[in-house]
C-alpha cells in the first residue's frame, strides 16, 4: 500500500497527517490541480484555498460542528467568515465544558457511581476533551484561510 488515504470518490488523496503538527500534509486532487501544502490540522473532507469549492466544503464541514439550528441563518451561508467565527466561538465553549467537566467530575458522582464507572465518565471527558480539540484546531485553520481569502465586506 503506498501510504495514501483516499477520502472519498473526486475527494482529494492526503498524506498521512505527520505527528509534528507544524508540519504540513499534502492534498492531491484528481484532475490535475496543483498540489497545495496544508496545515497537518485542515480537514480532510475541506477543499484547499484557492480552488473552486474551497468555500462550498468549508461551509459543510463548518456546519457539522455547530448546533442543527445555525443552518438556519441564511447569513451564515452566505459569509462563510461569520459562520467559522460562530464555530470556533462554540467548539471553544465545548471544550472549556469539558474541562470544567472533568475537574468536577469525581466529586460530583462519587455518591451516585461506583469508582469503575467514575473512571469511564472521566475517560470519556479526556476522550471528548482531545477530539474537541483536534476540531477546533481544524476550525482555527480553516478560519484563517477563509479570511485571507474574502474580500472586503460590501455596503
Amino acid at each position: 500500500m503506498s501510504g495514501r488515504a483516499v477520502v472519498s470518490r473526486g475527494s482529494p488523496e492526503r498524506s498521512r497527517a505527520p505527528a509534528d503538527p507544524n508540519k504540513r500534509s499534502i492534498m492531491r486532487y484528481p484532475g490535475g490541480m496543483a498540489e497545495q501544502q496544508l496545515p497537518a490540522d485542515w480537514p480532510a473532507s475541506v477543499h484547499p484555498p484557492g480552488t473552486e469549492a474551497f468555500e462550498q466544503t468549508a461551509v459543510v464541514w463548518l456546519f457539522e460542528h455547530v448546533p442543527p439550528d445555525y443552518r438556519l441563518h441564511g447569513v451564515l451561508r452566505r459569509y462563510p467568515v461569520a459562520l467559522a467565527r460562530l464555530a470556533r466561538e462554540h467548539v471553544t465553549a465545548c471544550l472549556e465544558a469539558a474541562r470544567g467537566g472533568y475537574r468536577g467530575a469525581r466529586v460530583a458522582l462519587r455518591d451516585h457511581l461506583p469508582p469503575p464507572a467514575i473512571e469511564q465518565v472521566m475517560n470519556a471527558y479526556l476522550a471528548e476533551g482531545k477530539r474537541m480539540a483536534a476540531t477546533l484546531r481544524s476550525i482555527v485553520v480553516v478560519d484563517e484561510a477563509l479570511r485571507n481569502t474574502s474580500g472586503a465586506p460590501e455596503e
